[in-house]
């Protein structure tokens, strides 16, 4: 079976380029558009916990669940 991936090659005989299959392409694209949202999620995460300890260390107040839910559906 032939390699799916080619490889452009300079005159020193490094690889310098790959082409790759348009479905194999579309694959990779699918991954890395979840890996980024995942990377969004987590990153929002950690951003909310970093502000409840800002919260508990200096007492402000936090929005309360209610509020955000009331907010949210405007």
């Amino acid at each position: 079976m032939e390699s799916a991936l080619k490889y452009i090659i300079d005159t020193k005989g490094h690889k310098t380029s790959v082409l790759v299959p348009i479905e194999t392409w579309d694959s990779i694209n699918k991954k890395y558009a979840k890996l980024l949202n995942k990377v969004k999620v987590m990153t929002g995460i950690r951003k909310g916990l970093q502000e409840v300890e800002e919260a508990k260390k200096t007492g402000k107040p936090l929005q309360t669940l209610k509020d955000f839910l009331h907010e949210s559906k405007r």
